[in-house]
């Protein structure tokens, strides 16, 4: 066996090793569960923006039932964050695969914290300012223009998880390992 053959086997050897180190076969449980955190925190906080400012609503609805249709935004805002935990989700699921880089994986985890923990965060400001705004408008209607200022501004947090998270989503797939089989 010459020389040049010998160093041939060598490299392929570190190069299976060092593979093997990247592409670890529980690389893709990182990414499910960045897939999983991404729709169950999200659906917890547009269950619970929904629950809290659905009270008000209907407590208002005795008082003001001109204002039900119009007091319903608060509870459909909320909702909305469960489709950004949905895009997010779906996405990550379309590139989960049985071995990955490690890599890939942690940055699908991160991203699907990141979109679902905003998630959360934007359910629970969406309740208490949809609660609040809502008896606050059923009283003094003027008050509803600042209520949806609000709850816009609670509904970017969601929307600011969901852009970082797609932008980490796109740096999994940059400069990555090739995992063979």
């Amino acid at each position: 066996m010459s020389q040049q053959a010998i160093l041939s086997e060598m490299n392929n050897a570190f190069a299976d090793v060092v593979n093997e180190a990247r592409c670890p076969v529980y690389a893709s449980f990182f990414g499910a569960m960045g897939c999983a955190a991404s729709i169950i925190f999200t659906v917890l906080g547009a269950s619970y923006g929904t629950a809290k400012s659905s009270g008000a609503i209907f407590s208002s609805g005795i008082l003001r039932p001109d204002r039900l249709m119009q007091n319903t935004l608060c509870a459909i805002m909320a909702q909305i964050l469960s489709i950004y935990g949905l895009v997010a989700s779906v996405i990550i699921s379309g590139d989960l695969v049985e071995k990955m880089p490690l890599h890939q994986g942690f940055l699908q985890l991160g991203a699907g914290i990141s979109v679902g923990l905003s998630g959360l965060a934007a359910g629970f400001a969406i309740g208490i300012v949809g609660d609040a705004g809502v008896r606050a408008s059923s009283q003094q209607p003027r008050l509803y223009i600042g209520m949806v200022l609000i709850l816009i501004f609670a509904e970017v947090l969601g929307l600011y998880g969901v852009i970082v998270g797609i932008l980490m989503l796109t740096k999994s797939k940059e400069n990555v390992t090739v995992c063979m089989y």
